[in-house]
């Protein structure tokens, strides 16, 4: 199992919540088994999300998406995400 991590600002959470939200079923038509948000507790526009998926290659896939790319600009995504790849072991 991977587990994609992506850390970003946005400009408002409850404007990109909506926008996240709305976007599972993109989600799961590209992989993704499991999913959580966690915000940074001194900022809630401090967005960290996980996505899990079967493999690392359905992982890289997803977020090359440009779907993804869109989704995060109208949800107000700040800057670039910092992003990185993790396996269970």
């Amino acid at each position: 199992m991977t587990t994609l991590f992506v850390r970003h600002m946005v400009s408002d959470y409850k404007n990109w919540r909506k926008a996240y939200d709305a976007f599972s079923s993109v989600q799961r038509a590209n992989g993704v088994t499991a999913e959580a948000v966690y915000q940074a507790t001194d900022n809630p526009n401090d967005v960290t999300v996980t996505h899990e998926f079967a493999t690392l290659e359905a992982a890289q896939a997803f977020i090359k998406l440009e779907e993804l790319s869109k989704a995060m600009q109208s949800g107000g995504v700040v800057g670039t995400p910092t992003v990185w790849f993790t396996q269970k072991v």
